[in-house]
């Protein structure tokens, strides 16, 4: 594998050679990544790398384009018939933009816009001061309850009627419960707004009905395919059939040019993929991995965001171990667990501290670990956050995660 970039740039094949070794070696508990399929890893290196095809099926700026529209219709064909909606846009190179293609179809810039903040569990491109959302447009956060770590679903409405935006945003990077996309259309009804679902994480959930679909209440859907959905990295945008037109105009020529179609080839073999009854059975075992994980975690002392999940991840709140998140990240990263510092609800430290972790199950449920794995896991967490990253407890931790990844290799071993 990979013999001809082997011959020609060493430097580079070391680089890709020591990161799939890291993949192999460390438990991956970012909750927003995962293990694509040696499937979707050919697609996203095929041959359409060599194509340009601005434009859309049947109506495309280049010639040569009659195998690009019939892999960008597949991809569009399955795409419409998981998640059962009216239009579907894959160009996307990114779940940013393809929100960002939303917020410039339908809105002007100093428009209002309501979504979940930042240090609830929000998104940078939700309107964040840095992202170009919050500085293009009037951003008014709603935040979960500081006690519970829950949506006040009665506080969104409050706030909807108070400053009437012209588009709601609801969906999340770090929020552990179901969310009640039926609740938000009436709020969005209410004041006449658009509501827009951003399904980045939970859209393998929702694609094998885990998870209540936000696509008969929204006016638009954005997803990565990278998440839960074991795809590629890039983003997709669903909408109503009436919105159609807007969006297309926006994702090309609005905001990006060429589409990326090697992507796009590689969103098509996800989208088959969660079409098979096993992709099914994968998002169960993820919410069995990550109710086994929590428990885990609880019997540990540890202090849960929302006191549990019903998805794919969990937050913890770090506050009683004594260490931050980014304490937390950087000595679990010592012991060859990957994980992220996180803001939690009401967070007392900076963005870049943190008082939280965010754990996922995707990957290592990928793996094919259980439940089993998922409480020597959390043991694992506990033993290396408790001793604050005494090196003796690393190195102890550090050799059970590898006899531990041995057994449940990614790639088979592939060299």
């Amino acid at each position: 594998m990979f013999e001809h970039l082997k011959k020609t740039d060493p430097e580079v094949f070391s680089c890709v050679m020591r990161e799939l070794d890291r993949q192999e070696r460390n438990i991956e508990l970012i909750a927003s990544e995962n293990f694509a399929s040696l499937s979707v890893l050919e697609a996203a290196s095929s041959f359409f790398t060599n194509k340009y095809a601005e434009g859309y099926p049947g109506k495309r700026y280049y010639g040569g384009c009659f195998v690009c529209d019939e892999i960008e219709n597949l991809a569009i064909s399955r795409c419409r018939e998981i998640f059962k909606c009216d239009h579907v846009n894959v160009q996307p190179l990114s779940g940013t933009q393809a929100n960002m293609a939303v917020f410039f179809a339908v809105l002007n810039p100093g428009d209002k816009i309501l979504s979940m903040g930042l240090p609830s569990g929000g998104h940078l491109s939700h309107g964040h001061p840095l992202s170009f959302s919050g500085r293009f447009f009037d951003v008014v956060s709603y935040e979960t309850d500081p006690e519970t770590g829950l949506i006040d679903y009665d506080e969104v409405e409050k706030i909807a009627l108070r400053h009437r935006p012209k588009l709601i945003l609801c969906g999340a990077s770090a929020y552990p419960r179901t969310i009640d996309f039926e609740r938000f259309r009436k709020i969005a009804d209410k004041t006449e707004s658009y509501l827009m679902a951003d399904i980045a994480h939970i859209a393998g959930l929702v694609a094998s009905g885990f998870h209540p679909s936000p696509v008969p209440h929204c006016d638009f859907v954005t997803t990565t395919t990278h998440k839960t959905l074991r795809g590629p990295r890039a983003g997709v945008i669903m909408c109503r059939r009436e919105y159609a037109t807007v969006i297309d105009r926006m994702v090309f020529p609005g905001i990006q040019g060429g589409p990326h179609m090697h992507i796009i080839a590689a969103k098509a073999v996800a989208f088959g993929e969660a079409q098979k009854p096993e992709f099914r059975i994968y998002q169960e075992r993820i919410l069995k991995n990550s109710r086994a994980l929590a428990q885990g975690l609880e019997k540990k002392g540890f202090r849960l965001v929302t006191g549990g999940t019903d998805n794919h991840l969990i937050l913890a709140d770090l506050r009683n171990k004594r260490v931050t998140g980014k304490q937390a990240q950087e000595m679990l990263e010592e012991s060859f667990i990957t994980v992220n510092k996180n803001s939690i609800p009401a967070d007392p430290e900076k963005p870049f501290v943190t008082s939280g972790i965010r754990l996922g199950t995707p990957a290592v449920t990928a793996r094919g670990m259980g439940e089993k794995e998922m409480y020597l896991i959390a043991d694992l967490i506990s033993r290396v956050l408790s001793s604050k990253g005494e090196k003796k407890t690393v190195s102890q931790v550090r050799s059970e995660v590898e006899v531990l990844t041995k057994k449940f290799p990614v790639y088979g071993g592939i060299k």
